[in-house]
């Protein structure tokens, strides 16, 4: 089973890192890393740019309004994720709360990833899509 631990923190807790040293930071992350690749259990893992960088599309009107970063209203930003194929939810967990970046304002939200097979595998987009996935090895 695939699941995302979606890695989250407040802007305070952001804050707090900036004072941090970087390559050390990368030496914990990597090492994390690395346990997960011997695992065999990591599909993928990226960092995400500053929310400033980013924008909101929000559907709430017709045309949706398109809103520059960053997000004043958020109480916690997504800051990154890790893609892992495990055998349980239980699993996930156990990986979710050896994270390195920790501490307050930090938290792993962690979700699981539906799959193409839990689709009517009748459906026209479905077929097409397998097929896409089946042409680029994803399958």
């Amino acid at each position: 089973m695939k699941y995302m631990l979606v890695m989250r923190a407040s802007e305070e807790a952001y804050a707090g890192m900036a004072n941090a040293d970087f390559t050390e930071m990368l030496e914990t992350v990597g090492s994390f890393n690395e346990e997960l690749i011997r695992a065999g259990v990591l599909l993928a893992a990226e960092g995400l740019a500053d929310a400033e960088e980013g924008v909101v599309v929000d559907f709430s009107t017709e045309p949706p309004v398109v809103t520059d970063g960053p997000y004043g209203e958020a109480k916690e930003l997504f800051g990154g994720f890790y893609i892992l194929n495990v055998a349980s939810k239980e699993e996930a967990v156990e990986w979710g709360k050896r994270l390195p970046i920790k501490g307050p304002g930090f938290k792993t939200e962690i979700r699981r990833v539906s799959t193409i097979d839990e689709f009517p595998q009748d459906n026209e987009w479905i077929k097409k899509e397998r097929a896409w996935r089946e042409s680029t090895g994803q399958l």
